[in-house]
């Protein structure tokens, strides 16, 4: 991908912007389908339009190969009108493969085409990995705890899947469970919760995502 001329810089921004933007309702369609898209490995649900920008920004230093929301846009468009079952798809890798096809002179199918060749083994596959939700306990809520919320609250999906449930933890005093929800909305460490959270007190629990987690 050629580089844009000086004076081009922010229009270019401004158009990958409302490519990243226009993104994001069809990565969360996907999700709750359990399709799970990815740019070279990073998850591209549950990101703001920056985070995606950015994540296409990376591509330049795993690849070698610039990666432009104008080009990965139509390929996720793409996939989404397939009949896609549980899958977890790389729309970064996808892309560029695509491009070097491209580039190199090959017979170029649509992007539609191109999506269902490389998707056919999960097109109409709507097998779900587990036969019916799975609730999990953990126990615990310290540093590794809290991890462990955020990695299974961020992999809900549709919600047939792996479901946090509950937490068992030590007796607390007045205030703690406030206090374990902040703790939750930001670590030192991974930045702060992709998310809402609430605390309801009269049950119990904490709320991250829809996701009701009480705490015994």
């Amino acid at each position: 991908m050629a580089l844009p001329h000086l004076d081009d810089y922010f229009p270019d921004w401004k158009r990958r912007e409302e490519k990243a933007e226009a993104m994001i309702p069809i990565i969360g369609k996907l999700y709750r389908k359990n399709v799970v898209t990815y740019c070279y490995g990073r998850a591209l649900y549950n990101q703001s339009v920056t985070d995606i920008m950015r994540t296409h920004r990376f591509v330049r230093q795993v690849a070698k190969n610039e990666l432009s929301e104008d080009e990965s846009y139509p390929l996720l468009c793409a996939l989404s009108e397939l009949d896609l079952g549980p899958s977890h798809i790389d729309v970064g890798k996808l892309t560029v493969k695509y491009m070097e096809l491209q580039e190199n002179g090959h017979p170029v199918p649509s992007e539609r085409e191109y999506a269902a060749d490389e998707c056919s083994e999960v097109i109409g596959r709507h097998i779900k990995p587990l036969s019916k939700p799975q609730d999990i306990v953990l126990y615990g809520f310290g540093r590794i705890g809290r991890l462990l919320t955020r990695l299974l609250v961020e992999k809900t999906g549709g919600g047939d899947q792996l479901r946090l449930r509950a937490i068992v933890v030590r007796p607390g005093n007045d205030g703690d469970l406030e206090k374990r929800a902040s703790l939750l909305r930001r670590d030192s460490v991974h930045g702060a919760f992709k998310g809402t959270i609430r605390v309801d007190n009269e049950n119990q629990c904490i709320i991250a995502n829809g996701n009701q987690n009480n705490l015994f």
